[in-house]
């Protein structure tokens, strides 16, 4: 595994253990050259799922934009890289144990929206922002009406 700050392409593995959810192992390194620690996630490797987009293409589900989508969205929020990775998790957990190996790409966005709203609330308009392309004030205003009834009940 290469080093994010040097590049270097051995480590050793300091701390391994099961993620929350048993679908993945966490792994602490550490860098044999510049001595950087960081985290790894080991997971079985499985049949792709595919997402079919709104215009009808599919494309395979690509955890890492995932990921950089809900990142974006939690920038400058207090929110923990680790959240961001259990959030994330969950989700490709759900994919996985769903019975078709497709989903529909505003499902996806649903889940993510479903999980940030529980997570983080400027980081649930930011996503939706984008997820759901407002085009007026009205419609931002409106998931901004969501979001607080979400919250009263």
């Amino acid at each position: 595994m290469r080093c994010p700050s040097c590049n270097y392409a051995e480590s050793k593995v300091i701390d391994s253990r099961p993620s929350d959810d048993g679908s993945s192992i966490r792994r602490r390194r550490e860098c044999l050259h510049c001595g950087h620690r960081f985290t790894t996630y080991e997971r079985l490797g499985e049949n792709p799922i595919i997402v079919i987009k709104a215009d009808g293409s599919s494309e395979v589900f690509d955890r890492s934009k995932l990921m950089r989508g809900i990142f974006t969205a939690c920038a400058k929020r207090p929110v923990t890289p680790e959240s961001i990775e259990e959030l994330t998790a969950g989700i490709e957990t759900d994919l996985r144990s769903m019975p078709r190996g497709e989903v529909h790409s505003k499902d996806l966005g649903d889940m993510v929206l479903t999980r940030l709203a529980n997570l983080d609330d400027v980081a649930y308009i930011r996503f939706a922002s984008v997820y759901k392309d407002f085009q007026s004030i009205s419609e931002f205003s409106d998931a901004l009406n969501e979001l607080v009834s979400q919250e009263k009940d």
